[in-house]
């Protein structure tokens, strides 16, 4: 079965107000428009469109005897469109949400509390491939030592001093983990404000984009300690068709462009900065990786002419991608969910079934219909379960 399913924007107020409108060929809604939802998560359900205008929550478990598919996705699919930098942030691992669900849930937080940290039981790894030409994103902490050099072009006022002070003990991760206890929980406001302004006005070849990036930062979010935390971080560049994967533990934060995203159906989420919202110090720093580390660039497998996969290697998820061409073939890996992001393809299942997807446009496809084939000279991007 291949069935068309469809969601509307959501409206966060750092989603860009043209880039989803660009892609589906419309004129903007004059709204930010955020992130479109393709799954059966609660928060924002797609439609099916079978004639019975059911949300994906509630027609799953109706069908998955007679069709053989499972009640619930373990997967999100989404668009995503950042005008503004989202807030840094770290997902638990599987057996951290599980101890923190429900040590909130006995200590009786209500589930939409501002404070509450853990939503759900579930981890939250997630993959995004950039869709515009560039993709700005923090993804990791950079090598300790290119960010004591860049740290060296901020001058010698007392709150840089400061900072370079908690860098430089000689256990990598336990300086990092310091650095950004002080900045999220102990710096006062006038340190953070004087380390911001010092990049702000610093110069530096070897680091003009992360030093752009923060007088970017600071004007969305005036003297937020999170923008001293993005100097920590790798600054990524991601061009079209380029990937990132963020396993748990990894601070991140997307920061402009478009992408299709895929995570673990999870709305788990602790914030590390970029942020009014609740950030729980403590918390965050039970969970994050601070291990120095390269980029976690994705790079997809190739599995045949006009076919590839971006697979982490994770159960929850793989991300198929078909580009344009004739008889581009996917085998699939169970229930999945295509998403049109180019022109236009026409899908043909193993039963002979076929829906035609223009950009933004998207279909629930049952695994029966293995293996999943494309034709035309549109894009494509297939989300499944992973290995």
């Amino acid at each position: 079965m291949l069935v068309a399913i469809s969601n509307t924007p959501r409206d966060y107020a750092w989603g860009s107000p043209t880039l989803i409108a660009d892609l589906e060929g419309r004129e903007p809604s004059g709204s930010p428009e955020a992130e479109i939802w393709f799954g059966d998560h609660p928060g924002s359900p797609a439609v099916v469109h079978d004639g019975s205008d059911r949300t994906l929550d509630a027609w799953l478990p109706a069908v998955a005897a007679d069709l053989d598919v499972p009640a619930k996705l373990p997967y999100l699919l989404k668009l995503l469109a950042a005008g503004a930098p989202l807030s840094i942030q770290v997902h638990p691992s599987k057996e951290q949400a599980v101890e923190g669900f429900a040590r909130e849930e006995a200590a009786g937080v209500p589930r939409d509390a501002g404070s509450r940290n853990y939503k759900d039981d579930n981890h939250k790894p997630e993959v995004i491939v950039a869709l515009s030409d560039e993709f700005t994103a923090l993804a990791g902490l950079r090598d300790i030592s290119r960010t004591r050099a860049l740290v060296d072009a901020l001058g010698e006022g007392a709150a840089v001093a400061a900072l370079r002070a908690r860098l430089s003990a000689d256990d990598a991760s336990e300086a990092l983990r310091a650095t950004i206890g002080w900045l999220l929980g102990e710096a006062d406001a006038a340190e953070i404000a004087e380390i911001v302004d010092a990049a702000a006005s610093a110069e530096s070849t070897e680091f003009a984009a992360e030093l752009e990036l923060t007088r970017s930062l600071h004007t969305a979010y005036p003297s937020d300690p999170g923008i001293v935390v993005a100097l920590l971080m790798n600054l990524v560049q991601l061009r079209r068709g380029e990937a990132i994967f963020v396993p748990a533990g990894v601070l991140h934060a997307y920061v402009a462009g478009l992408g299709v995203e895929i995570m673990a159906a999870s709305d788990n989420v602790l914030r590390g900065g970029l942020t009014p919202k609740h950030i729980d110090v403590a918390e965050l720093l039970s969970l994050v990786d601070f291990r120095p580390a390269e980029p976690p660039f994705l790079r997809p497998t190739a599995t045949g002419e006009g076919a590839e996969v971006f697979a982490p290697g994770i159960a929850d998820f793989a991300l198929g991608h078909l580009t344009a061409g004739e008889r581009a073939g996917l085998d699939l890996r169970g229930l999945a969910i295509a998403l049109g992001v180019a022109g236009s393809t026409t899908l043909t299942g193993a039963s002979g079934a076929v829906v035609t997807l223009a950009a933004g446009e998207a279909a629930l496809v049952t695994p029966d219909e293995s293996p999943l084939v494309g034709n035309g000279a549109g894009e494509v991007f297939v989300a499944m379960p992973g290995a």
